[in-house]
């Protein structure tokens, strides 16, 4: 079997199972002291990973915030943030997006074989792009990243990219936390789309934790073999 890195799925979903709101507004779901938390797994994973509609609609800057991780990284001769990484299909993005300028890790861009020249010719000044194959394919990319170096992989969404993990079995463990609150309109993004998801109601998907964190609570499930019991 082709290596990959062991991959964290990590989101947070109202008690209706948004994503966010229904509007272009973001909608803040988790809290500072989660936050924090998941500021404490960024900083111990090699690469993060995000769908391009996620860079497009939210422009994260996806490093690590505090100084002291940031600091403990470089002691131990890493940049201060992970790597970023992107899927997309036609590589329809901003260059100067917070996803390209800001840290100092690399940049991922995986790319449809058919929007490649494209975006290279659009984004090789701030990332390298990858011919992903005629349809990037989860296990094609996760092979290549592992080859690259990324032996722990945190993937924050959105619900297409999500759903192609769970679908494919290439998670260890799903990070969800859940927001006291709900959003009420289908217009809103689910935590993830159709699909034939490994665990259902013949094979349960293990919860191997839960914590409250001031008011959201961490769901913290096992999905492979390779789960990390004290991560």
């Amino acid at each position: 079997m082709p290596e990959r890195p062991y991959t964290i799925l990590s989101c947070s979903i109202s008690l209706d199972g948004y994503l966010g709101g229904a509007t272009e507004e973001r909608l803040v779901l988790s809290n500072e002291a989660d936050l924090c938390r998941v500021d404490r797994v960024r900083a111990e994973c090699d690469a993060i990973l995000v769908g391009a509609g996620t860079v497009r609609d939210d422009n994260p800057r996806l490093v690590v915030r505090d100084p002291g991780l940031r600091e403990q990284r470089r002691a131990r001769g890493l940049p201060a943030s992970p790597a970023k990484v992107t899927v997309t299909r036609e590589a329809r993005l901003d260059a100067a997006s917070n996803f390209f300028t800001t840290g100092d890790s690399e940049k991922l861009v995986y790319c449809a074989s058919g929007g490649v020249d494209g975006a290279r010719s659009r984004l090789s000044r701030v990332a390298t792009v990858v011919d992903g194959g005629r349809s990037v394919e989860v296990g094609r990319l996760t092979e290549d990243l592992h080859d690259r170096g990324v032996r722990r992989l945190m993937v924050e969404g959105g619900a297409r990219v999500h759903t192609q993990f769970l679908t494919s079995a290439a998670a260890d463990e799903l990070h969800l936390v859940v927001a006291p609150f709900f959003v009420g309109s289908s217009q809103a993004r689910r935590f993830v789309d159709d699909g034939a998801f490994p665990w259902n109601a013949g094979h349960r998907a293990t919860l191997a934790e839960t914590r409250q964190i001031g008011d959201v609570v961490l769901l913290r499930y096992a999905l492979s073999s390779r789960f990390e019991e004290s991560a």
